[in-house]
């Protein structure tokens, strides 16, 4: 089964952002459900799930972003209709928040290290441990890249004062929607579109441009050694991995995401994607 949010204004009707991956998944032979997406944001999950009919099934949620609370309600609201995530709310955080997946590509991402909360000594303990020089600060989920020099570049760690007014300005922009705590990560500088990689079950199913560059076409050497195996090794479900190229011709990872929240690039149709998520498996 394929969960979808309803619209907004028609909760009888599927978000039209969403609407062609429904389609592709009923043609396909699939079941199509709603969920109200506002409720689940304000953890009325029961509420959210009222119009989810079927027999025991697993099932995939493709929708807008959810906090991993909200995910977990959303999988406890379900399990009494006998409809089990194919990815299970830990697994959901694992891969949504930034500190469960680090560690297994660390080799291909760079240096990282964060805080617990938004506490401000623990943001200058943070930026010692990853040393003077440039970086990028986010939260667990989020950055603010386009408030790139205000909110999402320090020039220098070193500089403690720039450096914490960069910080709090991140985390007024974020406002309640801040996660976890502060991410700092070591700045390398890239070049060119990042890429998309889909993965299920471990493997990489589908490549396709960012969905910030749709007609950004991946390149045909878009690779970083040893991927296959740290992504396989986090056993996750269902995830994407953004990469990009450095500098100096290295590609390397930026990102990895629950894939049921990634958004699809507009130039890679429906069908494709569709076909790569819910289909017996194939590799790339």
């Amino acid at each position: 089964m394929l969960l979808v949010p309803a619209d907004v204004l028609h909760p009888r009707r599927i978000d039209e952002h969403f609407a062609a991956e429904a389609d592709a998944a009923r043609a396909a032979g699939h079941a199509v459900a709603l969920v109200d997406h506002d409720a689940l944001a304000a953890g009325e999950a029961d509420r959210a799930v009222a119009r989810v009919r079927g027999d025991a099934t697993t099932a995939v949620y493709r929708g807008w972003m959810l906090t991993s609370a909200a995910y977990a309600g959303l999988a406890a609201a379900l399990a009494p209709r006998g409809i089990t995530l194919r990815t299970g709310a830990k697994q959901y955080r694992q891969a949504h928040e930034l500190p469960g997946w680090y560690d297994a590509l660390a080799a291909v991402t760079p240096a990282t290290t964060w805080t617990a909360g938004d506490d401000e000594q623990a943001f200058h303990d943070a930026c010692r441990r990853l040393g003077a020089g440039a970086a990028v600060i986010r939260d667990y989920t989020k950055s603010m890249k386009h408030y790139w020099h205000e909110a999402a570049f320090i020039p220098d760690l070193a500089d403690q004062a720039r450096a914490w007014q960069v910080a709090r300005r991140l985390r007024e922009l974020r406002g309640e929607d801040f996660t976890g705590g502060y991410v700092l990560r070591r700045f390398e500088n890239f070049t060119g579109a990042e890429v998309r990689t889909w993965w299920v079950g471990g493997v990489c199913r589908l490549r396709t441009a960012h969905p910030d560059t749709p007609d950004a076409a991946p390149p045909h050497d878009a690779d970083v050694p040893g991927l296959d195996a740290a992504v396989a090794g986090l056993a996750l479900p269902f995830v994407t991995v953004d990469l990009s190229r450095r500098a100096d011709g290295t590609w390397r990872v930026i990102e990895l995401g629950d894939g049921q929240v990634s958004d699809r690039p507009a130039t890679t149709p429906a069908t494709t994607l569709i076909d790569a998520l819910l289909s017996p498996a194939h590799p790339r």
